[in-house]
């Protein structure tokens, strides 16, 4: 049973519970949880498929008389645990190695076409008339860009909240977040996913940037800024601060706090969706195999 029951724990964390999940709001009030369990649930998904293609491979070698509907079974199980094992490693490389490329090649044509702004030399401006910010985040040279039309629009304030929304980005590094997620969600074939927990984290670290900038400027003069930049266009591989405007500023008219209780709640599914799998069937179906290999 511990191939069935892991199979059916991994396609359900890949489908039904992250689609329900999407519909709750509760998660958007502690963000930094909200990832933690977002991430959690895909890489649950993973390790129980991983952990189904494992024990069927051993039953299929231990079981002296199996039934002609038990192999077929067992051999689809497998057979989707190794192509999403398969699928992870190649969906790492991939997002790396794409996500690296784009952004060097932004970079280059940044510093080509923009000037370092006078009084904020890390900043970038571009000579464009419509209102963009967003940043090119790098472990060495990443880039704040902000457009003329941004410096046009907005006050004082508000473009020191834009740029502290940005600088959060990249002191934070969420875009390791966002391409950790990337990856889980190309590990699975795409009939056994939904695309929610990686719209969700996009949403989840533009509300984290914000909290970043708030905690500095005050609410208004980033709602402001919100409203100038709203519908921007975020090159791809960058972090804007013009996306999730209508839930950006649902959330600014609440209290700068996080609320306990949606920490708590989502910290306690990322451990029972990581744990009760592990301790209820990993670890009887390890002894087992332990026990079967050493001939017990």
């Amino acid at each position: 049973m511990t191939p069935v029951a892991l199979g059916l724990i991994g396609i359900a964390l890949a489908l039904p519970v992250p689609a329900l999940l999407a519909r709750a709001r509760w998660p958007l009030l502690s963000p930094a949880a909200g990832i933690v369990m977002w991430q959690s649930l895909a890489l649950a998904a993973i390790l129980a498929m991983s952990g189904a293609g494992l024990s069927t491979a051993l039953w299929l070698v231990s079981d002296t008389e199996p039934s002609p509907w038990h192999i077929a079974a067992h051999a689809a199980v497998l057979a989707v645990g190794v192509l999403v094992w398969a699928r992870f490693w190649w969906a790492a490389w991939m997002v790396w190695r794409e996500t690296a490329r784009r952004r060097a090649r932004h970079r280059e044509l940044v510093d080509l076409l923009s000037q370092p702004h006078g009084a904020l030399p890390a900043v970038r401006i571009m000579a464009a008339e419509t209102p963009v910010a967003y940043c090119i985040p790098s472990h060495k040279d990443s880039r704040v860009v902000v457009s003329q039309g941004t410096l046009d629009a907005l006050d004082d304030d508000s473009l020191q909240a834009v740029l502290e929304h940005e600088r959060a980005h990249v002191r934070t590094r969420h875009d390791l977040v966002l391409e950790a997620f990337g990856v889980l969600h190309r590990a699975y074939p795409r009939v056994l996913r939904t695309d929610a927990p990686l719209r969700q984290s996009q949403v989840l670290v533009e509300l984290m940037a914000d909290d970043a900038a708030r905690r500095i400027t005050g609410g208004p003069p980033l709602a402001r800024a919100i409203v100038a930049l709203a519908g921007s266009r975020t090159p791809s591989g960058a972090l804007g601060a013009g996306g999730e405007a209508l839930v950006r500023l649902e959330r600014l008219g609440q209290p700068d706090r996080t609320t306990w209780w949606a920490t708590a709640s989502a910290l306690a599914i990322s451990a029972v969706v990581l744990v009760v799998p592990t301790v209820a069937l990993a670890v009887p179906w390890m002894v087992h195999a332990i026990d079967v290999l050493l001939g017990g």
